[in-house]
């Protein structure tokens, strides 16, 4: 008997959003039921692409789907989330899940109420880079990352530590499995009303220390980690899926590239995304996991801020 297909929406399809309604339409099993676009224009171009219904609202939006991706800005995440969830619809919520603890805490409590997933896009999770790492860091003691970006409007309804470090959050939290207990940090207003540059040290309760940089005003991109451990230490590139990993060995160091099956990140999302809602499990990145990441990304941005007045 043929799987019925996954009814699968796209509250937001700009940038970003057009690219969650591009992957729906091609994942196997999955059909791309509805989209949801406050820009008319907008709205019948993606819909013309993709041969795809266009609703007005959330509860049409609801009605038609089964999952849906909200990739609207930040601060309507919150907005958008609760109508839905309250309907029925398992949700795949752009990173970060919103724009503060209390609005998060609403969130996960919807779900839970309508027995929904809810699934963060925290990406790095599901670059194959981050599969490798988590194949072989065991008790990481110094993690370095760097994320730069030219500068684009996009994004700056919110900080630069929620736009791009809270990326490096999750990894990290990810990698360290420890809770963090010091965090110092320091940023700079460059383009946008709020922090455009930033870092952050944060001191781990099992002694790791991780170190991340950020800038959203920057010439060139560069998503880079490294990660030092008593074995060794590895350096990989995010963007380019590729690096190289140094064991210690009784003859020395020993440097090998990293073996990193290339993949489309989103893609391998959206696709785990569909399999935790057909079979019910708990997804990769979970609401919980989103709301951690988000706490840490405040206390670092209120710290900045802080300074910044």
């Amino acid at each position: 008997m043929k799987e019925e297909l996954l009814k699968c929406g796209v509250a937001g399809v700009g940038y970003l959003g057009q690219h969650h309604a591009r992957i729906y339409n091609e994942l196997e099993g999955t059909r791309l039921a509805a989209i949801l676009e406050s820009d008319p224009v907008r709205a019948k171009e993606i819909g013309d692409r993709f041969g795809c219904p266009i609703v007005s609202t959330l509860d049409e939006l609801a009605d038609a789907c089964d999952a849906v991706s909200v990739v609207v800005p930040t601060d309507k995440h919150h907005k958008v989330s609760i109508p839905l969830l309250e309907a029925g619809c398992n949700l795949l919520i752009e990173k970060p899940i919103c724009a503060s603890i209390d609005e998060a805490t609403e969130i996960l409590a919807a779900a839970n109420k309508a027995n929904a997933l809810v699934q963060v896009g925290h990406i790095e999770h599901f670059n194959p880079v981050m599969s490798y790492l988590e194949e072989v860091v065991n008790k990481p003691k110094y993690i370095t990352a760097e994320r730069l970006a030219p500068f684009q409007s996009r994004g700056t309804e919110v900080g630069v530590v929620l736009d791009l470090m809270i990326h490096d959050i999750g990894v990290v939290l990810q990698l360290v499995g420890s809770e963090p207990v010091d965090v110092r940090s320091v940023g700079v207003s460059v383009l946008s009303k709020t922090e455009d540059i930033a870092n952050a040290r944060i001191e781990f309760a099992n002694g790791c220390v991780a170190n991340l940089n950020v800038s959203r005003v920057s010439s060139k991109k560069v998503r880079e980690i490294r990660v030092f451990q008593s074995s060794g230490y590895l350096s990989l590139d995010f963007m380019n899926q590729a690096g190289h990993h140094v064991n210690v060995t009784p003859a020395g160091l020993d440097k090998q590239e990293v073996p990193i099956e290339k993949g489309e990140p989103l893609k391998l999302e959206l696709a785990s995304f569909v399999e935790s809602v057909r079979n019910r499990r708990d997804p990769k990145v979970g609401g919980e996991l989103g709301k951690t990441a988000l706490d840490l990304a405040i206390q670092i941005t209120d710290q900045i801020r802080s300074t910044m007045d």
